[in-house]
Formats: structure tokens, C-alpha cells, sequence
């Protein structure tokens, strides 16, 4: 049978308020008192009700994380930063994976909701405006990590895509590169949006136009990359900007064993690096997006809200670089 504060509180013979205060971290307790109470939760393995708890304090120290694809290294290196913050303020994390399907994330915000949490994260790069009503009209605080809403009540922890766009363009320009496609996906349709209008800003400056945009219906996988490759071979760019460091990763696969030669023919940028641009050869050129602070700036953020903080800025910008490996001349 499940042991209850009831009890616990006849066993140690005290009253059920000095148990909770003994379970709660109360130091109004006599040392011999929270030993004698220990004692016997730890003799009658009693686990406090998480959720009668919250019901009485009217919070579960429970957050909702919502991910596009918990298998992709990119929300994963998001989701430890979340994690690591949410420990260090004594929340537990329910982690949730969409799949980019934006049914399943109102059905997912929704049942957050009905389980009390005190907050939810959302990861990814794509917000669909009925996602947005969601997040206006939530009744706890809600925060976007790794992209924004494009909406001022919307509180975001991103970088800024279109800046790190201007960045690399400017850069390739300066090795010769003129002609230049953008590849992207279903995960990051508003990083697109802010990538394109760097590359966009760029190349007008230099009076050149972009060749193309690729928008795959996919996952931005590996296999992604291979399939642009094959639409492009016929007609190679001198460089493709990736959204996605495993769609990089099967471009130039794929274009090496084309017997395309990489940087010489074809330069590739990626913008998320993951610890994967490091483990090809040659390794790849990509802005660094500082994903574990990411990832630990939002669920910080989250915990103000929730606590009722001062927050000086809702929507944070964090500063990228670029790293230029051997995919850029």
C-alpha cells in the first residue's frame, strides 16, 4: 500500500504540518525532530505526492520541453543546457518530442497544461501561428529556445541568424565565391527567413544575386543533403550556406564522391556546430551557435518568469561565431 504523511507522522509521532516541513526543507525543526522523521521516511520509503503537493502550493516544480526530434544532436545539445539549469533550480524537466508536427505540438502544449506544469520550453525553429495563440493566451510562462516568434510578447533566447548570414557571404565573396544557393528545411523555416536576408543584404552589396533556395520537406538529415546534392549536381554553385550540420555533412559527401573537389570547386557552411563538423574530413566550415547556453538561457529565463523576477530583456540575442575550417577556402 502507498505510505502516506499520515503515516509518517503517527509513526514518528509528530503532526502530519511537521512532517511536510521536515520533507520540505523547513529549518524550523528541532535536529532531533527532522532526524527522527527521516528516519522513519527512510524506514517506510516514503515519496512525497508531487502531485498533491503542487495542488496545495499551487506548483509542481515541473517544467514541459517540447522538441522537433529528440533524436537530432542539435536539440539534444539544446535540451542538456535546459536540463543542467532546470536541476540547479530544483525543476524536473517532462521532455516531449513533436516530431515538427504542429498538431502534435498543440496536442503536447495541451496536455503539459493539464499536468500543472509551472512552464514550458519550446525548441525548435519553425513557431506555426496557432503555436503563437497557444504561447499568448498560456496560463504559465512559456519561452522559445533556438529561434523566435517574430512577436514581442514571446520571450526567445536565439542568435542572430541574419548577422552570421552577412558574416559568412561576406567572407566567401572575398575567396571568389559568386554563386550561392541556401538549403533548409521543415525544422528552421524562420532561420531560413533571417539566413536568407543576411545572404540576401550581402550579396546586393556586391550586386549578386542568389542562385537559389532549397526548402526540403525533411528532416534536415543527412539523407536531406544527399537528395540537394543530387539536385544540384548539374549545376554547382561556388557555395552552399546549410541550415543543418547533418545536411552539410551529406552534401559534401556526396559531392566528394562525385569527385568534386571541396573547397576548390564547392564551398559549404553549416550554422549549427554540432560536434559532427569535427568528425568528417575535411571538417566543416560553420557559425557556432553557443548551443548548450542556448539551451540553459532559455530554462534560466523560464525560472524568472515563474518566480516573478525582474527580466530586463524577454527576448535574449546571444553572439555567434564562425569557425572556417576546411570546407571554405
Amino acid at each position: 500500500m502507498t505510505v502516506t504523511i499520515y503515516d509518517v507522522a503517527r509513526e514518528a509521532r509528530v503532526s502530519m504540518a511537521t512532517v511536510s516541513r521536515v520533507v520540505n526543507g523547513n529549518q524550523n525543526v528541532k535536529p532531533e525532530t527532522r532526524k527522527k522523521v527521516n528516519d522513519v521516511i527512510q524506514r517506510l520509503n516514503y515519496r512525497p505526492n508531487a502531485v498533491a503537493r503542487g495542488l496545495a502550493s499551487k506548483r509542481t516544480t515541473t517544467v514541459g520541453v517540447i522538441i522537433p526530434d529528440i533524436s537530432n544532436i542539435y536539440y539534444s545539445q539544446l535540451a542538456r543546457g535546459i536540463e543542467d539549469i532546470a536541476t540547479m533550480y530544483k525543476y524536473h524537466s517532462i521532455i516531449s518530442n513533436s516530431d515538427n508536427d504542429s498538431e502534435k505540438e498543440k496536442e503536447i502544449f495541451n496536455n503539459l497544461l493539464s499536468k500543472q506544469v509551472d512552464g514550458i520550453i519550446f525548441l525548435g525553429g519553425t513557431i506555426s501561428d496557432e503555436i503563437k495563440d497557444l504561447i499568448n493566451h498560456s496560463s504559465v510562462p512559456v519561452v522559445v529556445s533556438g529561434t523566435n516568434g517574430k512577436d514581442d510578447n514571446i520571450a526567445s533566447v536565439n542568435i542572430d541568424f541574419a548577422k552570421a548570414a552577412r558574416e559568412v557571404t561576406e567572407q566567401l565573396i572575398k575567396t571568389g565565391a559568386k554563386d550561392f544557393v541556401l538549403v533548409s528545411g521543415d525544422y528552421s523555416k524562420k532561420a531560413q527567413e533571417d539566413v536568407l536576408s543576411g545572404l540576401k543584404d550581402a550579396l546586393n552589396k556586391h550586386q549578386l544575386k542568389l542562385n537559389n533556395t532549397i526548402e526540403l520537406s525533411g528532416s534536415e538529415s543527412y539523407k536531406d543533403g544527399v537528395n540537394v546534392f543530387e539536385k544540384l549536381k548539374n549545376n554547382l554553385p561556388d557555395a552552399i550556406l546549410s541550415i543543418s550540420d547533418e545536411q552539410a555533412i551529406g552534401i559534401l559527401h556526396s559531392a566528394l564522391d562525385a569527385g568534386i573537389k571541396v573547397p576548390e570547386e564547392l564551398q559549404i557552411v553549416s550554422f549549427n556546430n554540432t560536434r559532427l563538423v569535427e568528425m568528417v574530413r575535411p571538417k566543416l566550415s560553420s557559425v557556432i551557435q553557443p548551443l548548450y547556453d542556448i539551451g540553459a538561457v532559455g530554462m534560466r529565463l523560464l525560472t524568472k518568469f515563474m518566480n516573478e523576477e525582474d527580466i530586463a530583456e524577454p527576448n535574449v540575442v546571444l553572439p555567434h561565431r564562425i569557425e572556417y575550417r576546411n570546407t571554405t577556402k
